[in-house]
């Protein structure tokens, strides 16, 4: 869907971690790239955003836009193939998701088994489907984006950032590295879990190294939920989601204080000043219908899954650019303030 004489901007992508629930990224990711007006300066990653940025990245090098769609649509395959059986079901228009009871019974062992206890040789799927769809040592060299990949070290509890010159297999699964599913990842003998405990994902590189002005941000997860959870499965459950955005909302309400610094401030002399008043944010939030997901379903594996993911992605990327194009390059189409303060 190539535009004749098409208007083209540049932004920056800061995608979201979320698991399974990264095919809706996949397929926000596959319309910009169909849609072909968007263009890309620097892309930052936590967990399945992690896995998304270095897929899309890899594909962009290797055959442009139609690389990047095939390669996206390639390795989400492959995930979905890692098992011999689904691990979910999708009921009729996606209405309603079934987990598989393989599945359940694995979420039961990590509650009471180290994943050393019950993944001894450290079986990792993603492992080999990164190694064999990603060739690290061109893109290290060649990558058409500024890459930051979030790890959070489990010592310190601070952020890593992996950039496009040092990106490895390691440097990926440790941005996707749940601690009770996985075994902790180590890295110039510093010990990596989940990004998304530290940043879900890292919006200051894009401010602070990439030249594009406008930041696009996918969100996998709702910023507010309607319901409150009265059980105790569902208490833990909201209290995970809770964790994994602290760090991304606290941060994003500090764009909102210095953007709001900044606009009253008579005269933008400072450099700071000046860069946070030319930054303008934009926002793609999850499809209503995600919201009806439980957040166990970020663990599914299903071909079908990731499929109806996928398309609402797209939905829901068709539906942003239709009305929040022309602000690209002109002006945020988000109120911080209002969002995130």
């Amino acid at each position: 869907m190539l535009f004749a004489n098409q208007d083209k901007r540049t932004v920056n992508l800061g995608l979201q971690g979320g698991g399974a629930h990264g095919a809706f990224t996949w397929g926000v990711l596959d319309y910009l790239l169909e849609d072909g007006r968007i263009h890309f300066d620097g892309i930052s990653g936590t967990s399945a955003g992690a896995m998304n940025a270095v897929i899309l990245s890899h594909g962009l090098m290797q055959d442009g836009r139609n690389g990047a769609r095939d390669a996206l649509a390639s390795f989400w395959s492959a995930v979905a193939a890692t098992l011999p059986f689904e691990m979910a079901t999708v009921g009729a228009k996606g209405q309603s998701i079934a987990l598989a009871p393989g599945l359940k019974a694995l979420l039961q062992f990590t509650r009471h088994l180290s994943p050393e206890q019950f993944n001894p040789f450290d079986i990792n799927p993603l492992r080999d489907i990164l190694l064999d769809q990603v060739d690290f040592a061109r893109l290290r060299k060649h990558s058409p984006v500024k890459l930051f990949i979030a790890a959070a070290n489990a010592r310190s509890g601070k952020v890593r950032i992996f950039r496009e010159t040092d990106i490895e297999v390691k440097a990926v699964l440790a941005s996707a590295c749940l601690p009770t599913l996985h075994h902790t990842v180590e890295i110039d003998g510093q010990p990596y879990w989940d990004g998304g405990y530290a940043a879900n994902p890292a919006v200051f590189p894009l401010f602070e190294e990439c030249a594009a002005r406008d930041i696009l941000l996918i969100l996998l997860t709702q910023r507010e939920r309607e319901d409150i959870p009265r059980t105790s499965e569902a208490i833990k459950e909201r209290a995970g989601e809770l964790a994994f955005n602290a760090t991304f909302l606290q941060e994003m309400r500090g764009f909102a204080s210095l953007q709001k610094q900044a606009g009253s401030a008579w005269l933008r002399l400072g450099q700071l000043e000046r860069r946070i008043a030319r930054t303008r944010f934009h926002i793609i939030e999850p499809h209503d219908d995600m919201s009806l997901l439980r957040p166990d379903t970020k663990l599914a594996v299903s071909q079908e899954f990731f499929a109806m993911l996928r398309d609402l992605g797209r939905m829901q990327a068709q539906a942003w650019m239709a009305w929040n194009f022309s602000c690209v390059g002109k002006r945020s189409s988000v109120d911080l303030a209002e969002l995130f303060y």
